[in-house]
Protein backbone atom coordinates (compact mmCIF):
# COMPACT_ATOMS: atom_id res chain seq x y z
CA UNK A 1 0.00 0.00 0.00
CA UNK A 2 0.98 3.69 -0.45
CA UNK A 3 1.75 5.62 2.16
CA UNK A 4 2.16 9.48 3.02
CA UNK A 5 5.25 10.59 4.47
CA UNK A 6 6.54 14.63 5.21
CA UNK A 7 7.75 15.60 1.81
CA UNK A 8 9.95 18.04 0.24
CA UNK A 9 8.83 18.96 -3.15
CA UNK A 10 11.61 20.88 -5.13
CA UNK A 11 9.71 23.37 -6.02
CA UNK A 12 10.66 25.82 -3.48
CA UNK A 13 7.48 25.52 -1.19
CA UNK A 14 8.88 24.03 1.49
CA UNK A 15 8.20 20.90 3.90
CA UNK A 16 4.70 19.50 2.44
CA UNK A 17 2.88 18.46 5.48
CA UNK A 18 0.22 16.91 4.04
CA UNK A 19 -0.42 15.67 7.96
CA UNK A 20 -1.53 18.80 8.89
CA UNK A 21 -5.17 18.85 7.41
CA UNK A 22 -5.77 16.00 8.96
CA UNK A 23 -6.30 14.05 12.33
CA UNK A 24 -6.35 10.84 10.71
CA UNK A 25 -2.48 11.40 9.10
CA UNK A 26 -0.76 12.08 12.24
CA UNK A 27 -1.55 8.45 13.93
CA UNK A 28 1.54 6.31 13.50
CA UNK A 29 4.95 6.97 15.35
CA UNK A 30 7.07 6.98 11.78
CA UNK A 31 4.60 10.01 10.66
CA UNK A 32 3.68 7.65 7.79
CA UNK A 33 -0.36 6.28 7.25
CA UNK A 34 -1.16 3.48 4.87
CA UNK A 35 -3.67 4.57 2.59
CA UNK A 36 -5.34 1.19 2.67
CA UNK A 37 -9.35 1.16 2.13
CA UNK A 38 -11.69 3.22 1.15
CA UNK A 39 -12.58 5.62 4.29
CA UNK A 40 -8.96 6.30 4.32
CA UNK A 41 -9.24 7.70 0.63
CA UNK A 42 -11.93 9.53 1.47
CA UNK A 43 -10.75 11.75 4.16
CA UNK A 44 -7.41 12.09 1.98
CA UNK A 45 -9.63 14.08 -0.55
CA UNK A 46 -10.70 16.05 1.66
CA UNK A 47 -7.86 17.25 2.84
CA UNK A 48 -6.84 17.59 -1.21
CA UNK A 49 -9.13 20.80 -1.26
CA UNK A 50 -6.88 23.73 -1.40
CA UNK A 51 -6.79 26.26 1.39
CA UNK A 52 -5.43 29.52 -0.37
CA UNK A 53 -7.65 31.72 -1.84
CA UNK A 54 -6.30 33.59 -4.73
CA UNK A 55 -8.98 35.97 -5.07
CA UNK A 56 -6.80 39.10 -3.39
CA UNK A 57 -4.10 38.14 -5.30
CA UNK A 58 -6.00 38.49 -8.78
CA UNK A 59 -8.20 41.60 -7.43
CA UNK A 60 -5.04 43.65 -6.45
CA UNK A 61 -3.27 42.61 -10.09
CA UNK A 62 -6.34 43.70 -12.10
CA UNK A 63 -8.25 46.98 -12.70
CA UNK A 64 -10.86 46.39 -9.89
CA UNK A 65 -8.22 48.06 -7.40
CA UNK A 66 -7.01 51.74 -7.30
CA UNK A 67 -4.40 53.66 -4.72
CA UNK A 68 -6.23 55.71 -2.68
CA UNK A 69 -3.07 57.39 -2.30
CA UNK A 70 -3.19 59.18 -6.12
CA UNK A 71 -5.69 61.63 -7.43
CA UNK A 72 -9.27 60.13 -7.10
CA UNK A 73 -13.12 61.03 -7.23
CA UNK A 74 -15.06 60.92 -4.59
CA UNK A 75 -17.33 57.64 -5.16
CA UNK A 76 -20.64 59.13 -5.15
CA UNK A 77 -21.65 61.45 -8.14
CA UNK A 78 -23.54 63.72 -6.28
CA UNK A 79 -20.61 64.77 -3.77
CA UNK A 80 -18.75 66.99 -4.51
CA UNK A 81 -16.27 66.45 -7.55
CA UNK A 82 -13.53 67.56 -5.82
CA UNK A 83 -10.13 65.06 -6.34
CA UNK A 84 -8.52 63.56 -3.02
CA UNK A 85 -5.32 61.79 -1.87
CA UNK A 86 -4.73 60.02 1.16
CA UNK A 87 -1.50 59.08 3.07
CA UNK A 88 -2.78 55.09 3.93
CA UNK A 89 -0.48 52.58 5.00
CA UNK A 90 -0.86 49.18 2.48
CA UNK A 91 -2.39 46.18 4.61
CA UNK A 92 1.41 44.73 4.20
CA UNK A 93 4.31 45.75 1.64
CA UNK A 94 3.10 42.34 -0.56
CA UNK A 95 0.28 44.65 -1.14
CA UNK A 96 2.61 47.20 -2.66
CA UNK A 97 4.45 44.97 -4.47
CA UNK A 98 1.48 42.88 -6.24
CA UNK A 99 -0.28 46.61 -7.23
CA UNK A 100 2.87 47.66 -8.98
CA UNK A 101 2.99 44.28 -10.73
CA UNK A 102 6.34 43.36 -9.09
CA UNK A 103 7.14 40.00 -7.31
CA UNK A 104 5.78 39.46 -4.40
CA UNK A 105 9.15 38.76 -2.09
CA UNK A 106 8.51 39.95 1.37
CA UNK A 107 5.78 37.50 2.38
CA UNK A 108 4.69 34.36 2.20
CA UNK A 109 1.15 34.88 4.35
CA UNK A 110 -2.15 33.98 3.38
CA UNK A 111 -3.15 35.96 0.25
CA UNK A 112 0.33 35.61 -1.20
CA UNK A 113 1.69 33.85 -4.54
CA UNK A 114 4.00 31.90 -2.07
CA UNK A 115 0.68 30.84 -0.09
CA UNK A 116 -1.05 29.90 -3.35
CA UNK A 117 1.63 28.15 -4.50
CA UNK A 118 2.15 25.84 -2.03
CA UNK A 119 -1.43 25.45 -0.84
CA UNK A 120 -2.44 24.01 -4.76
CA UNK A 121 0.83 22.35 -4.89
CA UNK A 122 -0.36 20.09 -1.79
CA UNK A 123 -3.51 19.49 -3.08
CA UNK A 124 -2.63 18.04 -6.00
CA UNK A 125 0.08 15.73 -4.01
CA UNK A 126 -2.70 14.66 -1.91
CA UNK A 127 -4.50 14.00 -4.92
CA UNK A 128 -2.19 11.99 -6.60
CA UNK A 129 -1.49 9.92 -2.99
CA UNK A 130 -5.25 9.15 -3.21
CA UNK A 131 -5.21 7.90 -6.62
CA UNK A 132 -2.41 5.84 -6.25
CA UNK A 133 -4.37 4.50 -2.67
CA UNK A 134 -6.98 3.57 -5.20
CA UNK A 135 -4.92 1.55 -7.16
CA UNK A 136 -3.26 -0.35 -4.57
CA UNK A 137 -6.74 -0.73 -3.26
CA UNK A 138 -7.82 -2.05 -6.33
CA UNK A 139 -4.41 -4.54 -7.29
CA UNK A 140 -4.51 -6.01 -3.88
CA UNK A 141 -8.63 -6.63 -3.91
CA UNK A 142 -8.92 -7.14 -7.82
CA UNK A 143 -12.16 -4.96 -6.91
CA UNK A 144 -13.26 -1.31 -8.38
CA UNK A 145 -16.07 -0.56 -6.26
CA UNK A 146 -18.71 2.33 -7.53
CA UNK A 147 -17.54 4.41 -4.70
CA UNK A 148 -13.73 3.95 -5.56
CA UNK A 149 -14.41 4.86 -9.22
CA UNK A 150 -16.38 8.53 -7.54
CA UNK A 151 -13.47 8.70 -5.53
CA UNK A 152 -10.96 8.09 -8.37
CA UNK A 153 -12.85 11.10 -10.58
CA UNK A 154 -12.80 13.58 -7.43
CA UNK A 155 -9.22 13.26 -7.10
CA UNK A 156 -8.54 13.94 -10.93
CA UNK A 157 -11.22 16.66 -11.10
CA UNK A 158 -9.13 18.37 -7.63
CA UNK A 159 -6.13 17.49 -9.47
CA UNK A 160 -7.31 19.48 -13.02
CA UNK A 161 -8.48 22.19 -11.21
CA UNK A 162 -5.68 22.72 -8.78
CA UNK A 163 -3.40 22.76 -12.37
CA UNK A 164 -6.00 25.20 -13.77
CA UNK A 165 -5.89 28.18 -11.29
CA UNK A 166 -2.04 27.48 -11.06
CA UNK A 167 -1.68 27.98 -14.92
CA UNK A 168 -3.83 31.18 -15.12
CA UNK A 169 -2.09 32.39 -12.03
CA UNK A 170 1.02 31.92 -12.68
CA UNK A 171 1.40 31.90 -16.73
CA UNK A 172 0.41 33.79 -19.19
CA UNK A 173 -3.29 33.19 -20.32
CA UNK A 174 -4.01 30.29 -23.29
CA UNK A 175 -4.01 31.76 -27.00
CA UNK A 176 -4.50 29.16 -29.36
CA UNK A 177 -2.95 25.71 -29.45
CA UNK A 178 0.25 26.66 -31.35
CA UNK A 179 1.13 30.48 -29.79
CA UNK A 180 0.95 28.93 -26.57
CA UNK A 181 3.56 26.34 -26.35
CA UNK A 182 5.53 29.37 -26.84
CA UNK A 183 4.34 31.05 -23.40
CA UNK A 184 5.52 28.71 -20.38
CA UNK A 185 3.08 26.95 -17.89
CA UNK A 186 3.25 25.05 -14.17
CA UNK A 187 4.74 21.78 -14.07
CA UNK A 188 1.72 19.42 -14.09
CA UNK A 189 2.35 16.47 -11.26
CA UNK A 190 0.59 13.83 -12.37
CA UNK A 191 2.19 10.93 -9.84
CA UNK A 192 4.14 11.03 -6.51
CA UNK A 193 6.96 9.04 -7.90
CA UNK A 194 8.82 12.58 -8.75
CA UNK A 195 7.71 13.81 -5.59
CA UNK A 196 9.76 11.52 -3.77
CA UNK A 197 13.04 12.00 -5.80
CA UNK A 198 14.86 14.83 -4.41
CA UNK A 199 17.13 15.39 -7.61
CA UNK A 200 14.01 15.82 -9.79
CA UNK A 201 14.32 19.03 -12.18
CA UNK A 202 11.13 20.26 -12.18
CA UNK A 203 9.75 21.36 -16.03
CA UNK A 204 7.71 24.40 -16.46
CA UNK A 205 6.35 22.44 -19.84
CA UNK A 206 4.10 24.78 -21.90
CA UNK A 207 0.47 26.36 -21.71
CA UNK A 208 -0.90 24.63 -24.28
CA UNK A 209 0.89 21.05 -22.71
CA UNK A 210 -0.62 22.21 -19.52
CA UNK A 211 -4.24 22.53 -20.96
CA UNK A 212 -4.12 19.03 -22.63
CA UNK A 213 -3.12 17.60 -19.51
CA UNK A 214 -5.66 19.34 -17.58
CA UNK A 215 -8.22 18.35 -20.43
CA UNK A 216 -7.38 14.73 -19.79
CA UNK A 217 -8.05 14.56 -16.15
CA UNK A 218 -10.96 16.60 -16.49
CA UNK A 219 -12.30 14.06 -19.07
CA UNK A 220 -11.76 10.97 -17.33
CA UNK A 221 -12.82 12.84 -14.27
CA UNK A 222 -16.15 13.31 -15.45
CA UNK A 223 -17.34 9.57 -16.56
CA UNK A 224 -17.40 8.78 -13.07
CA UNK A 225 -18.34 11.64 -11.06
CA UNK A 226 -20.95 11.26 -8.73
CA UNK A 227 -23.30 12.96 -6.04
CA UNK A 228 -23.17 9.86 -4.02
CA UNK A 229 -20.99 9.38 -1.13
CA UNK A 230 -21.27 13.06 0.35
CA UNK A 231 -21.96 14.49 3.68
CA UNK A 232 -21.35 18.26 2.18
CA UNK A 233 -21.91 17.72 -1.24
CA UNK A 234 -21.22 21.76 -2.23
CA UNK A 235 -17.80 20.96 -0.84
CA UNK A 236 -17.33 18.09 -3.24
CA UNK A 237 -16.80 18.01 -7.04
CA UNK A 238 -19.91 16.86 -7.40
CA UNK A 239 -21.76 16.19 -11.15
CA UNK A 240 -23.16 19.87 -11.56
CA UNK A 241 -19.84 21.56 -10.36
CA UNK A 242 -17.80 19.14 -12.75
CA UNK A 243 -19.95 20.60 -15.31
CA UNK A 244 -19.30 23.71 -14.21
CA UNK A 245 -15.65 23.56 -14.22
CA UNK A 246 -15.82 22.00 -17.45
CA UNK A 247 -17.69 25.09 -19.31
CA UNK A 248 -15.35 27.34 -17.68
CA UNK A 249 -11.97 25.06 -18.91
CA UNK A 250 -13.79 25.28 -22.38
CA UNK A 251 -14.51 29.19 -22.20
CA UNK A 252 -10.92 29.67 -21.15
CA UNK A 253 -9.92 27.42 -24.48
CA UNK A 254 -12.55 29.06 -26.44
CA UNK A 255 -14.03 25.88 -27.26
CA UNK A 256 -17.58 27.36 -27.55
CA UNK A 257 -19.33 24.32 -28.48
CA UNK A 258 -18.74 22.54 -25.05
CA UNK A 259 -18.95 25.57 -22.77
CA UNK A 260 -22.84 25.45 -23.67
CA UNK A 261 -22.79 21.72 -23.57
CA UNK A 262 -21.60 21.42 -20.56
CA UNK A 263 -23.71 24.80 -19.07
CA UNK A 264 -26.74 22.95 -20.54
CA UNK A 265 -26.09 20.06 -18.63
CA UNK A 266 -26.80 22.21 -15.33
CA UNK A 267 -28.63 24.88 -16.22
CA UNK A 268 -31.24 23.21 -18.46
CA UNK A 269 -32.89 24.69 -21.66
CA UNK A 270 -35.90 25.27 -20.43
CA UNK A 271 -36.06 29.21 -18.86
CA UNK A 272 -38.27 28.08 -15.91
CA UNK A 273 -35.93 25.54 -14.63
CA UNK A 274 -32.89 27.57 -15.53
CA UNK A 275 -34.50 31.15 -13.58
CA UNK A 276 -34.59 28.35 -10.67
CA UNK A 277 -31.05 27.99 -10.10
CA UNK A 278 -29.76 31.60 -10.06
CA UNK A 279 -29.10 33.94 -7.67
CA UNK A 280 -32.26 35.47 -5.22
CA UNK A 281 -31.93 38.67 -3.84
CA UNK A 282 -35.03 38.09 -1.93
CA UNK A 283 -33.29 37.04 1.43
CA UNK A 284 -31.50 39.68 1.83
CA UNK A 285 -34.51 42.52 3.68
CA UNK A 286 -33.82 41.38 7.04
CA UNK A 287 -30.18 41.57 7.19
CA UNK A 288 -28.10 43.56 9.30
CA UNK A 289 -24.63 42.43 10.18
CA UNK A 290 -22.17 40.61 7.73
CA UNK A 291 -23.19 36.84 9.36
CA UNK A 292 -26.89 37.37 8.25
CA UNK A 293 -25.87 38.18 4.36
CA UNK A 294 -22.84 35.36 4.23
CA UNK A 295 -25.47 32.67 5.38
CA UNK A 296 -27.19 33.71 2.23
CA UNK A 297 -24.84 34.02 0.23
CA UNK A 298 -22.77 30.79 1.26
CA UNK A 299 -25.94 28.68 1.69
CA UNK A 300 -24.88 25.19 0.38
CA UNK A 301 -28.64 24.57 -0.09
CA UNK A 302 -29.06 27.35 -2.21
CA UNK A 303 -29.77 25.72 -5.79
CA UNK A 304 -27.31 28.72 -7.43
CA UNK A 305 -24.48 27.59 -5.21
CA UNK A 306 -22.61 24.57 -7.02
CA UNK A 307 -19.40 24.79 -5.45
CA UNK A 308 -18.26 25.99 -2.59
CA UNK A 309 -14.18 26.66 -1.74
CA UNK A 310 -13.66 26.92 2.90
CA UNK A 311 -9.97 29.18 2.46
CA UNK A 312 -7.74 30.44 4.89
CA UNK A 313 -7.84 33.93 3.70
CA UNK A 314 -8.12 37.91 4.77
CA UNK A 315 -9.27 39.10 1.09
CA UNK A 316 -11.79 41.29 3.13
CA UNK A 317 -9.96 43.19 5.30
CA UNK A 318 -6.63 43.91 2.54
CA UNK A 319 -9.06 46.70 0.90
CA UNK A 320 -11.45 47.78 3.72
CA UNK A 321 -9.47 51.32 4.90
CA UNK A 322 -6.03 50.65 3.55
CA UNK A 323 -4.22 51.91 0.18
CA UNK A 324 -5.76 49.64 -2.14
CA UNK A 325 -8.96 49.08 -2.52
CA UNK A 326 -12.44 48.73 -4.18
CA UNK A 327 -12.95 52.70 -4.50
CA UNK A 328 -14.02 56.01 -6.15
CA UNK A 329 -13.84 55.21 -9.75
CA UNK A 330 -13.71 51.83 -9.68
CA UNK A 331 -16.88 51.10 -8.03
CA UNK A 332 -18.14 53.64 -10.70
CA UNK A 333 -16.77 51.71 -12.90
CA UNK A 334 -18.10 48.32 -12.18
CA UNK A 335 -21.67 48.95 -10.17
CA UNK A 336 -22.11 52.67 -9.33
CA UNK A 337 -23.65 54.00 -12.49
CA UNK A 338 -26.72 54.50 -14.14
CA UNK A 339 -28.33 52.41 -16.72
CA UNK A 340 -31.64 52.36 -18.65
CA UNK A 341 -33.35 49.86 -16.75
CA UNK A 342 -31.67 51.19 -13.06
CA UNK A 343 -34.13 53.73 -12.94
CA UNK A 344 -33.01 56.47 -10.80
CA UNK A 345 -31.20 54.16 -8.86
CA UNK A 346 -27.15 55.42 -9.44
CA UNK A 347 -25.79 51.80 -8.88
CA UNK A 348 -27.57 48.05 -10.04
CA UNK A 349 -30.10 47.43 -7.04
CA UNK A 350 -28.99 44.47 -5.98
CA UNK A 351 -25.78 46.67 -4.55
CA UNK A 352 -28.39 48.01 -1.65
CA UNK A 353 -29.68 44.94 -1.14
CA UNK A 354 -27.28 42.56 -0.71
CA UNK A 355 -24.43 44.62 1.27
CA UNK A 356 -22.19 45.25 -1.50
CA UNK A 357 -20.55 48.12 0.22
CA UNK A 358 -19.20 47.20 3.23
CA UNK A 359 -17.26 50.28 4.90
CA UNK A 360 -15.27 51.68 7.35
CA UNK A 361 -16.99 55.19 7.54
CA UNK A 362 -14.82 56.81 6.19
CA UNK A 363 -14.34 56.84 2.03
CA UNK A 364 -11.09 54.77 2.13
CA UNK A 365 -12.86 51.23 0.00
CA UNK A 366 -15.53 48.92 -0.05
CA UNK A 367 -15.92 44.91 0.00
CA UNK A 368 -19.19 42.87 -0.72
CA UNK A 369 -20.45 41.07 1.82
CA UNK A 370 -20.03 37.63 -0.42
CA UNK A 371 -16.30 37.95 0.52
CA UNK A 372 -16.65 38.63 3.95
CA UNK A 373 -15.09 35.91 6.49
CA UNK A 374 -15.89 33.54 9.11
CA UNK A 375 -14.35 32.92 12.33
CA UNK A 376 -13.20 29.75 14.00
CA UNK A 377 -12.01 30.45 17.43
CA UNK A 378 -9.53 28.23 18.92
CA UNK A 379 -9.47 30.05 22.15
CA UNK A 380 -12.53 31.73 22.91
CA UNK A 381 -11.07 33.66 25.65
CA UNK A 382 -8.06 34.86 24.18
CA UNK A 383 -10.22 35.90 21.12
CA UNK A 384 -7.51 34.18 18.86
CA UNK A 385 -8.32 31.30 15.85
CA UNK A 386 -8.23 31.14 12.39
CA UNK A 387 -10.01 33.48 9.94
CA UNK A 388 -12.04 31.76 6.68
CA UNK A 389 -13.30 33.15 3.75
CA UNK A 390 -15.65 30.83 1.72
CA UNK A 391 -15.31 31.05 -2.15
CA UNK A 392 -18.52 30.52 -4.29
CA UNK A 393 -15.72 28.58 -6.83
CA UNK A 394 -19.08 27.71 -9.32
CA UNK A 395 -22.47 29.42 -9.19
CA UNK A 396 -25.28 28.98 -12.04
CA UNK A 397 -25.42 32.65 -12.12
CA UNK A 398 -21.63 32.82 -13.47
CA UNK A 399 -22.12 29.78 -15.93
CA UNK A 400 -25.08 31.79 -17.24
CA UNK A 401 -22.67 34.30 -18.24
CA UNK A 402 -20.15 31.56 -19.20
CA UNK A 403 -22.85 30.52 -22.03
CA UNK A 404 -23.62 33.87 -22.90
CA UNK A 405 -20.12 34.75 -24.04
CA UNK A 406 -20.03 31.27 -25.90
CA UNK A 407 -23.00 31.86 -27.57
CA UNK A 408 -22.21 35.30 -28.62
CA UNK A 409 -18.87 33.96 -30.42
CA UNK A 410 -20.62 31.14 -31.87
CA UNK A 411 -23.05 34.17 -33.68
CA UNK A 412 -26.15 32.53 -31.83
CA UNK A 413 -26.83 36.35 -30.92
CA UNK A 414 -31.17 35.40 -29.82
CA UNK A 415 -29.70 33.00 -27.14
CA UNK A 416 -27.11 35.49 -25.51
CA UNK A 417 -29.44 37.98 -25.33
CA UNK A 418 -31.79 36.08 -23.39
CA UNK A 419 -29.12 34.57 -21.10
CA UNK A 420 -28.33 37.96 -20.56
CA UNK A 421 -31.40 39.40 -19.97
CA UNK A 422 -31.81 36.20 -17.61
CA UNK A 423 -28.90 37.16 -15.57
CA UNK A 424 -30.42 41.05 -15.45
CA UNK A 425 -33.72 39.83 -14.07
CA UNK A 426 -32.06 37.82 -11.46
CA UNK A 427 -30.22 40.85 -10.06
CA UNK A 428 -33.80 42.12 -9.19
CA UNK A 429 -35.50 39.01 -7.93
CA UNK A 430 -36.51 40.77 -4.44
CA UNK A 431 -39.40 40.01 -2.09
CA UNK A 432 -42.51 41.24 -3.38
CA UNK A 433 -42.64 44.39 -1.54
CA UNK A 434 -38.81 45.35 -2.20
CA UNK A 435 -39.60 44.73 -5.93
CA UNK A 436 -42.89 47.49 -5.87
CA UNK A 437 -40.41 49.61 -4.01
CA UNK A 438 -37.55 49.31 -7.09
CA UNK A 439 -40.22 49.64 -10.04
CA UNK A 440 -41.61 52.68 -8.41
CA UNK A 441 -38.60 54.47 -8.91
CA UNK A 442 -37.89 52.97 -12.34
CA UNK A 443 -36.25 49.52 -12.18
CA UNK A 444 -37.50 47.31 -15.07
CA UNK A 445 -36.03 44.14 -16.63
CA UNK A 446 -33.30 44.93 -19.14
CA UNK A 447 -34.84 44.37 -22.94
CA UNK A 448 -32.55 43.47 -26.46
CA UNK A 449 -33.65 47.51 -27.11
CA UNK A 450 -31.34 48.17 -23.99
CA UNK A 451 -28.59 45.85 -24.83
CA UNK A 452 -28.70 47.55 -28.73
CA UNK A 453 -28.32 50.91 -27.23
CA UNK A 454 -26.80 50.73 -23.70
CA UNK A 455 -23.77 48.20 -24.60
CA UNK A 456 -23.74 49.14 -28.25
CA UNK A 457 -21.91 52.68 -27.73
CA UNK A 458 -18.66 52.99 -26.19
CA UNK A 459 -17.95 55.70 -23.68
CA UNK A 460 -18.88 58.88 -24.50
CA UNK A 461 -17.26 61.10 -22.12
CA UNK A 462 -14.99 60.62 -19.38
CA UNK A 463 -17.60 60.49 -17.21
CA UNK A 464 -19.71 57.70 -18.17
CA UNK A 465 -18.44 55.21 -16.14
CA UNK A 466 -20.44 52.22 -16.58
CA UNK A 467 -19.00 52.88 -20.61
CA UNK A 468 -15.70 51.61 -19.79
CA UNK A 469 -16.88 48.01 -20.03
CA UNK A 470 -17.98 48.71 -23.57
CA UNK A 471 -15.77 48.62 -26.41
CA UNK A 472 -16.42 49.68 -30.09
CA UNK A 473 -14.84 46.93 -31.08
CA UNK A 474 -12.99 43.45 -30.05
CA UNK A 475 -10.19 43.84 -32.28
CA UNK A 476 -8.04 43.95 -29.17
CA UNK A 477 -8.12 40.19 -28.78
CA UNK A 478 -6.44 39.41 -32.24
CA UNK A 479 -3.32 40.27 -30.73
CA UNK A 480 -3.86 37.26 -28.55
CA UNK A 481 -4.33 34.97 -31.61
CA UNK A 482 -5.22 35.84 -34.87
CA UNK A 483 -8.15 33.39 -34.73
CA UNK A 484 -9.74 34.79 -31.40
CA UNK A 485 -12.12 37.27 -33.73
CA UNK A 486 -14.86 39.03 -32.16
CA UNK A 487 -17.36 39.76 -34.97
CA UNK A 488 -18.77 43.59 -35.05
CA UNK A 489 -21.76 41.47 -34.05
CA UNK A 490 -21.28 40.05 -30.66
CA UNK A 491 -19.45 43.56 -29.99
CA UNK A 492 -22.61 44.71 -27.91
CA UNK A 493 -23.20 41.15 -26.52
CA UNK A 494 -19.21 40.91 -25.07
CA UNK A 495 -19.54 44.61 -23.48
CA UNK A 496 -22.22 42.98 -21.41
CA UNK A 497 -20.51 40.08 -20.26
CA UNK A 498 -17.68 42.51 -19.65
CA UNK A 499 -19.67 44.41 -17.35
CA UNK A 500 -22.17 41.22 -16.13
CA UNK A 501 -19.07 39.15 -15.12
CA UNK A 502 -16.89 42.43 -13.29
CA UNK A 503 -20.23 42.93 -11.22
CA UNK A 504 -20.28 38.74 -10.46
CA UNK A 505 -17.21 37.88 -9.27
CA UNK A 506 -15.94 40.76 -8.14
CA UNK A 507 -13.64 40.06 -5.09
CA UNK A 508 -13.77 36.81 -6.58
CA UNK A 509 -10.56 37.51 -8.96
CA UNK A 510 -11.83 36.52 -12.06
CA UNK A 511 -11.66 39.75 -13.37
CA UNK A 512 -7.51 39.56 -13.88
CA UNK A 513 -8.14 36.54 -15.79
CA UNK A 514 -10.61 38.26 -17.99
CA UNK A 515 -8.07 41.11 -18.59
CA UNK A 516 -5.49 38.39 -19.79
CA UNK A 517 -7.65 36.27 -21.69
CA UNK A 518 -8.90 38.88 -23.52
CA UNK A 519 -6.28 40.69 -23.78
CA UNK A 520 -7.75 44.01 -22.26
CA UNK A 521 -5.17 46.66 -21.29
CA UNK A 522 -5.36 48.60 -18.36
CA UNK A 523 -2.98 50.76 -15.66
CA UNK A 524 -2.47 51.15 -11.99
CA UNK A 525 -1.57 54.89 -10.77
CA UNK A 526 0.23 54.60 -8.16
CA UNK A 527 1.01 57.96 -5.82
CA UNK A 528 4.07 58.42 -4.73
CA UNK A 529 3.04 60.53 -2.29
CA UNK A 530 6.23 61.32 -0.41
CA UNK A 531 7.44 63.61 -3.71
CA UNK A 532 3.89 65.21 -4.37
CA UNK A 533 4.19 68.49 -2.12
CA UNK A 534 7.67 68.99 -2.89
CA UNK A 535 7.59 71.77 -5.48
CA UNK A 536 9.15 72.15 -8.44
CA UNK A 537 12.16 69.58 -9.41
CA UNK A 538 10.30 66.82 -7.47
CA UNK A 539 9.89 63.26 -9.06
CA UNK A 540 6.77 62.31 -10.08
CA UNK A 541 3.81 62.58 -7.21
CA UNK A 542 2.17 59.57 -9.39
CA UNK A 543 3.69 56.95 -11.37
CA UNK A 544 1.38 54.91 -13.77
CA UNK A 545 2.18 51.54 -14.69
CA UNK A 546 0.60 50.29 -18.17
CA UNK A 547 -0.45 46.36 -18.69
CA UNK A 548 -0.03 45.63 -21.98
CA UNK A 549 -2.18 42.82 -23.78
CA UNK A 550 0.85 40.59 -23.88
CA UNK A 551 3.23 41.94 -20.66
CA UNK A 552 5.46 39.46 -19.05
CA UNK A 553 3.74 41.12 -15.65
CA UNK A 554 0.28 39.15 -16.31
CA UNK A 555 2.04 36.23 -15.09
CA UNK A 556 2.63 36.50 -11.18
CA UNK A 557 5.90 35.56 -10.35
CA UNK A 558 6.59 32.01 -8.70
CA UNK A 559 8.23 31.83 -5.37
CA UNK A 560 11.47 33.13 -4.33
CA UNK A 561 12.64 30.13 -3.26
CA UNK A 562 11.13 27.80 -6.00
CA UNK A 563 12.77 30.28 -8.54
CA UNK A 564 15.96 29.57 -5.98
CA UNK A 565 15.75 26.26 -6.38
CA UNK A 566 15.80 25.65 -10.23
CA UNK A 567 12.19 26.27 -11.30
CA UNK A 568 12.69 28.57 -14.29
CA UNK A 569 10.88 32.05 -13.54
CA UNK A 570 7.45 33.84 -14.60
CA UNK A 571 9.07 36.27 -16.39
CA UNK A 572 11.69 35.88 -18.24
CA UNK A 573 15.59 37.94 -17.17
CA UNK A 574 17.11 38.99 -20.12
CA UNK A 575 20.82 39.68 -19.06
CA UNK A 576 23.25 42.23 -20.89
CA UNK A 577 26.85 41.97 -21.89
CA UNK A 578 27.31 44.26 -19.22
CA UNK A 579 26.42 42.29 -16.27
CA UNK A 580 23.12 44.07 -15.78
CA UNK A 581 19.66 42.61 -16.41
CA UNK A 582 16.01 43.58 -16.75
CA UNK A 583 12.70 42.39 -17.17
CA UNK A 584 12.19 41.72 -20.91
CA UNK A 585 9.38 43.68 -22.00
CA UNK A 586 6.48 42.06 -24.60
CA UNK A 587 6.35 40.59 -27.29
CA UNK A 588 8.41 37.54 -26.49
CA UNK A 589 7.17 35.15 -28.10
CA UNK A 590 10.00 32.55 -29.05
CA UNK A 591 11.49 32.63 -25.88
CA UNK A 592 10.73 29.48 -24.60
CA UNK A 593 11.13 26.02 -26.68
CA UNK A 594 8.31 24.45 -27.75
CA UNK A 595 7.07 21.01 -26.39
Amino acid sequence: MKSIKYLTLLLGVGALTLSSCNDFLDQLPDERTQIDNETKVKQLLIASYPSANYGWICEISSDNIMDNNAQHLPISSSSEQISARYNLGSYGRQDDELYRFEPCVSSDNQDTPSYLWSSFYEGIISANYALDGIQSIYEETGEMTESMKHSRAEALLIRAYCHFILVNVFSQAYKDPEASKLDQGVPYVDNTETVTDFQHQYDRGTVAGVYEKIEKDLLEGLKDVSDADYDAIKYHFNVEAAHAFAARFYLFKRDYAKVIEHANAVLTTDPTQMASKLMKYDGFGDCTYMDDYLQIFNDPTSPNNLFLLNTMSLVARHGLGYRYANNSTRIREIYYHMTPWNGRYYAYPMVWQAGYTFWTGRDYGYFPAKAGEEFEYTDKLAGIGYVHTIRREFTCSMLLLERAEAEAMLGKYADAAADLIAYNHSLISFSEAEAQSAAAVGVRDMTQADIDSYFGTPMRNETDYGKVNCFENWDFTQNMSSSFVVPQEAVKYMNAVNEFRRIERLFDGDRFFDLKRWGIEYSHVYGNYNHAFEGEGSDQDEITYTMTWNDPRRAIEVPQDAIQAGLTPSRPIINEPNGTSYTKAYPYEGYFSKD
